[in-house]
Order: C-alpha cells, then sequence, then structure tokens
C-alpha cells in the first residue's frame, strides 16, 4: 500500500469513528421502535461511501497549517451525512432502485410498507419517508458541523463558506432536474450541472472550508487554489461519474448497468455524442435516454452511439486535461509540502476511480 493510500484509509477511519460516535449521541432519540428504523437506515446508509470530501477538507487544513485537532475529525465527517442526504433525495427524484449495492432509501421503506401490509400506497409512503430521511441527514449534517469541537472562531470563519456550498448544492439538484425535464441540454449547460451539483461540493468547497478552518481567514491564494485546483478536480470527478453511470461495472459501482441511460440524464457524455451525432444516431439517443424499461440491448445501442461519436474519448480527454490544470495549480500553491502530495494523490483517485 502506498503512503497515500494508507493516509487515505486513515481518514477513512477517523470518519467512520467520527460518524458512529455521533450516531450514538442520537440514539436516545430513538428509543421507540417506530423511530427505530430510522436511525437504522441511516447506519446502513452511512456505511459505505468512498470519504473523499472529507479527505478533501483534511488536507485542506493541513495544507494551510492545522494540526492535530479532534474536532477536524467530526467537522470533515459532517459533510459525509451532507452527502448521504443528497444521495436520498437524488434517488428519489430519479426512481433509482439500488444504491452502493443495497435497496435505495425510498425502495428500502416502500418494501417495509408492503411487507407489513400498511393501508395506503407504498410507493408514496417510500418516497415520503426517504425525503424525511434526507432531511434529517441534513440537519445533523449542521449539528455535527457546528458541535464538531474546533475553536468557535474557525468554525465562524468558514461559516458562510458552508452555508453557500448548501445552497449551491440544491440548486445543482435543481438544475439536473431542470435539463431532464426540457428534455435537451448543450455541452454548457451540461458542464454547468456537473459543475453545480456534484463538482463544487464534492472537492472545491471541502477543500475551502479545511483551509479556511485551519487558516481562520479566506486569503486571496486559497481562492485561487480552489478554483484552479477545487473545481477542476471536482469537474473532472463528475465527468468520471458520467461515464461509471454509463459504462460502469456494476459490481464495482453499486448500481444497476446503464442506470443514468434508463434516467435519462443529459450528461456532458451524452452532449457530446448528440453534438457529433449522424440523424440516425440522433434519433437512437433521443427515442432510447430516459426509457425506464430499457434493457441491455437499448444500452448496448447507446453506448455504441457514445463510443462511435467520440464522446468517451472526448469526456476522457476533458479529465486528463482538468487533472493536468488541476496539478499544475497545486505545484504552485504556498502549502505544506505533505498535503501537497496528498492533495494530488487524492485527485488522481478522484477521477480514476472506478466505483
Amino acid at each position: 500500500m502506498t503512503a497515500s493510500a494508507a493516509s487515505l484509509d486513515s481518514i477513512r477511519t477517523e470518519v467512520d469513528l467520527a460518524l458512529r460516535e455521533f450516531l450514538d449521541r442520537q440514539r436516545p432519540h430513538f428509543g421507540d421502535p417506530h423511530l427505530a428504523v430510522l436511525l437504522s437506515a441511516a447506519e446502513d446508509f452511512l456505511a459505505g461511501g468512498k470519504r473523499l470530501r472529507p479527505a478533501f477538507c483534511y488536507w485542506g487544513w493541513r495544507a494551510a497549517g492545522g494540526g492535530d485537532d479532534p474536532g477536524l475529525r467530526f467537522a470533515a465527517a459532517s459533510l459525509e451525512l451532507l452527502q448521504a442526504s443528497a444521495l436520498i433525495h437524488d434517488d428519489v427524484m430519479d426512481a433509482s432502485d439500488v444504491r452502493r449495492g443495497m435497496p435505495s432509501a425510498h425502495r428500502r421503506f416502500e418494501r417495509m410498507h408492503t411487507e407489513a401490509g400498511w393501508h395506503g400506497s407504498a410507493p408514496q409512503f417510500g418516497e415520503g419517508t426517504a425525503v424525511l430521511l434526507g432531511n434529517l441527514l441534513l440537519v445533523w449534517s449542521g449539528e455535527m458541523w457546528r458541535t464538531s469541537g474546533l475553536a468557535p472562531e474557525a468554525i465562524a470563519a468558514a461559516q458562510p463558506m458552508h452555508d453557500y456550498m448548501l445552497t449551491e448544492l440544491m440548486c445543482g439538484q435543481y438544475l439536473d432536474l431542470l435539463e431532464q425535464a426540457q428534455g435537451e441540454s448543450t455541452f454548457d449547460s451540461a458542464l454547468r450541472v456537473a459543475l453545480y451539483k456534484s463538482g463544487k461540493y464534492s472537492v472545491e468547497q471541502p477543500l475551502r472550508l479545511g483551509l479556511v478552518l485551519a487558516a481562520r481567514a479566506r486569503h486571496a491564494w486559497i481562492d485561487r487554489l480552489c478554483v484552479q485546483y477545487g473545481q477542476q478536480v471536482g469537474i473532472a470527478f463528475q465527468l468520471r461519474d458520467d461515464i461509471l453511470g454509463v459504462f460502469g461495472d456494476p459490481a464495482e459501482t453499486g448500481k444497476p448497468a446503464g442506470d443514468d441511460l434508463r434516467e435519462g440524464k443529459r450528461t456532458v457524455l451524452i452532449a457530446r455524442a448528440l453534438a457529433s451525432a449522424t440523424p440516425a444516431q440522433t434519433e437512437v439517443v433521443r427515442s432510447l435516454l430516459g426509457d425506464p424499461e430499457l434493457d441491455a440491448e437499448g444500452i448496448g445501442r447507446l453506448r455504441t452511439v457514445i463510443e462511435e461519436t467520440g464522446a468517451l474519448t472526448a469526456c476522457e480527454d476533458m479529465i486528463k486535461r482538468y487533472l493536468d490544470d488541476a496539478l499544475h495549480a497545486l505545484d504552485q500553491a504556498p502549502i505544506e509540502d505533505d498535503a501537497r502530495a496528498a492533495l494530488a494523490a487524492l485527485a488522481v483517485a478522484a477521477t480514476t476511480r472506478r466505483t
């Protein structure tokens, strides 16, 4: 195992521990067995994940000279609660059946309703409960952030960025819904969704939070690094996600093959394909993209169009270009050397992953 991989494993362990401690503090509120199912669902959902957002926050903290502080692991781990909230809501909006190899939250609660033989609509119960669970995790993310134990002046310095990150995330989710509803997308609009829906809150803002928490101020060099490194890695991260959503191995991604195609995601990958497609290829995309009953043959036809139009190669080239630009910016940044090496390794891990 490389030193950077070992470091990421160590952060993952610390984040897992912080999440368990926080959930244990919440446990007394869920003594009623009718409520215990919510806590159980939250625990199961939080058991997975790559923990990349806390890692970017942690190494932002170290990059700006932050030392050992037990409060930092709680502040960084709070980003996993935010991520879980976003994923649960995302699955409801996309009608996704599976997440991280398990039934999505709304399908879990729908099944609970069906098996119990309760009154009313099982799908409606499942979706409503999942929305509430996602909201609960969103509330908890703020609570865990505020009660992390970091110095009040550090939290106060970073709070405006934390608040804005939540606004950006909600705006990105809306833009994603809008793209699908309109049924058309351009390269620029798809890239905007990639930036707002994932790029910013996956990399740029967690990095900024860590930097500002340690520096206790928002310096010009911090904003430069967050845009020139964080934003570039964030977009490349989402582009990789788009590719995995079409070509990923379900055994590794934890989602069915071609799920993004069934959901009609108007990604950069699709925008690139349509921009170069022949009329016949365009018809294939328009007739099959967004079909919830899309089978393996249909997925294969769409994959063929994406490859033959050069869209897959173009997106891979974009990822490489964004990554190269980010690493160059990292080399120029006035940060600690160990953090520079770790952030370089994280950038590669985030943009070359298979899950």
